[in-house]
């Protein structure tokens, strides 16, 4: 069932495992990851907030949504042979990471800006409309963007920061040698 797509959706809700395995279902998932992560992958629940509760109520795991998906991060090689070109992640990576800056949401207008620095507009409109059909953001009838079901499921948001943070230390600090060492 993990395995099962519905409405171009992978995965199932909490409420349907309840009542096709019980109420200790999350005890089989539990058993589950242990098998499924010697083979490198893991079941992963997706909460309909957009930050992970630490204790989940019954209700918030009845709404989630369980499916199987990578233990490890795709590399640039695997994800450019599933069809994705390096500046169309590179548009989601910022994307991604500008709306959890905004604390999960941010408008359209804003974003469609911050790539204009990198990207033709032609290529964010589409990149932008692209994310938004395959579930990695939302946008409601204001223009405001969110991160979906699958931005939530698939990327680490800690690490993704941390990648690009710790890029932007390192050109500071590659920066500030250069300096140091010009002539005066």
């Amino acid at each position: 069932m993990l395995l099962f797509q519905r409405h171009r959706i992978p995965g199932i809700k909490g409420w349907e495992l309840k009542r096709a395995l019980g109420r200790e279902y999350l005890s089989v998932i539990e058993l589950l990851n242990t098998e499924l992560e010697k083979l490198g992958l893991q079941v992963k629940t997706v909460y309909e907030e957009f930050e992970t509760p630490k204790t989940p109520s019954e209700e918030q795991l009845d709404k989630a949504r369980f499916f199987v998906t990578l233990k490890i991060p795709l590399t640039a090689v695997e994800a450019t042979m599933s069809g994705w070109r390096v500046d169309d992640v590179a548009a989601l990576a910022v994307t991604v990471a500008y709306i959890i800056s905004k604390q999960g949401k941010a408008p359209r207008k804003e974003v469609v800006q911050i790539l204009k620095e990198k990207f033709p507009q032609w290529k964010i409109e589409f990149n932008l409309d692209r994310c938004v059909r395959r579930g990695y953001l939302s946008q409601d009838e204001n223009e405001m963007l969110y991160l979906d079901w699958r931005a939530r499921a698939e990327i680490d948001p800690k690490a993704l920061l941390n990648l690009i943070l710790g890029e932007a230390q390192s050109q500071a600090i590659e920066t500030s040698t250069k300096q140091d060492q010009l002539p005066s």
